[in-house]
């Protein structure tokens, strides 16, 4: 069964939310649900959803999450801009999959970003579960930009990345972000199927 502090921190969460993150929660969502169609206005969502973020966290001193939707305001941007260019003609942009070294390689990385930035925080300020917190933020840095490459794999970060911050959320008393992270998990792993049958037809076509 449920925490009874879990579910109330969830009807709690409910009733303070501002009728912007509730727009915000709608249009995220939107996003990964287009996304999921390779819809190019996917990326129109993500903006909006992001720009009300940025104001959102910056107004509970969130900073370095408020500094993160400046980030993916570019990716939207970004992601807009290969996916309306290169729609037709650029074979690395229908969905595509990353070799093992590849992977092996952005993995390296994001341990590495991830150890340096957590004992950076964990020395210079008090933030809460540092490491946690840093993966979180390099992973969807990382996975953000799969997402405008069409890299099949990138629902399988989210899914490991999503996961993690549920339970950062759920140290913090975020249980409505919690929920939402939830919510997330469940539509990303839909996402990768999506994607995956995309992905075989597409394979099958070029034969």
């Amino acid at each position: 069964m449920l925490d009874n502090d879990f579910i109330t921190g969830v009807i709690t969460g409910f009733q303070t939310m501002s009728m912007w993150e509730v727009v915000a929660v709608i249009l995220a969502l939107a996003y990964l649900l287009l996304a999921m169609k390779e819809k190019i206005s996917c990326w129109y969502a993500a903006f909006a959803s992001t720009s009300i973020y940025v104001f959102l966290f910056w107004d509970v001193n969130l900073l370095m999450e408020s500094a993160l939707q400046i980030y993916y305001l570019a990716m939207a941007v970004y992601g807009w801009w290969q996916w309306r260019e290169h729609s037709n003609q650029q074979q690395d942009l229908t969905i595509h999959r990353w070799t093992r070294q590849t992977h092996l390689k952005v993995l390296a990385v994001l341990v590495c970003l991830t150890l340096f930035s957590g004992y950076w925080l964990q020395l210079k300020t008090s933030a809460a579960l540092p490491y946690l917190d840093s993966f979180t933020t390099w992973g969807a840095v990382i996975t953000t930009y799969m997402v405008t490459r069409k890299v099949l794999e990138n629902w399988l970060y989210w899914i490991v990345i999503d996961g993690a911050s549920i339970y950062l959320y759920i140290d913090r008393g975020m249980s409505l972000t919690a929920l939402l992270f939830a919510l997330y998990v469940v539509i990303v792993v839909f996402g990768f199927f999506q994607w995956n049958t995309l992905y075989k037809q597409q394979s099958l076509a070029e034969k």
